[in-house]
């Protein structure tokens, strides 16, 4: 399977991704984590106006093989957040990158320094692990 990584996207190696557009940032999970899982069967996400912290679990998504934590790359407010996916999790992989996002947040200090990889570091470390 060909999975994609956007360049423009900044990576976590616990497969969440942040989309940094100014102060706000979106946050989703790679098109890789959602080919581990498999099917997504449930999504918990926390509620607007709640805080996340760089580092932290804001959430999880279960399949049918797994509960993984989401862990937020970027501290700051959550000012959006995808609903649709509550009712239709599996939504997610049909485009990850797109329609398929989790938060919107907007950044406490937007010259954070991430501690994130690029496009082409994480897929290294993705291809690696498929060869583990």
């Amino acid at each position: 399977m060909n999975l994609e990584y956007p360049e423009d996207l900044k990576y976590l190696d616990s497969h969440e991704y942040v989309r940094l557009d100014g102060e706000i940032a979106t946050l989703g999970i790679t098109a890789y984590a959602v080919d581990q899982l498999g099917d997504i069967v449930f999504l918990e996400l926390p509620e607007v106006g709640e805080a996340v912290e760089s580092g932290e679990n804001f959430g999880s998504v279960e399949s049918v093989k797994a509960v993984e934590d989401l862990k937020s790359p970027i501290t700051g407010t959550i000012i959006d957040r995808n609903d649709p996916l509550l009712d239709t999790p599996e939504a997610i992989a049909e485009d990850p990158y797109g329609e398929g996002w989790l938060l919107k947040v907007r950044l406490d200090n937007p010259d954070e320094d991430l501690e994130t990889i690029d496009a082409s570091e994480y897929r290294a470390q993705v291809e690696g692990e498929d060869n583990d």
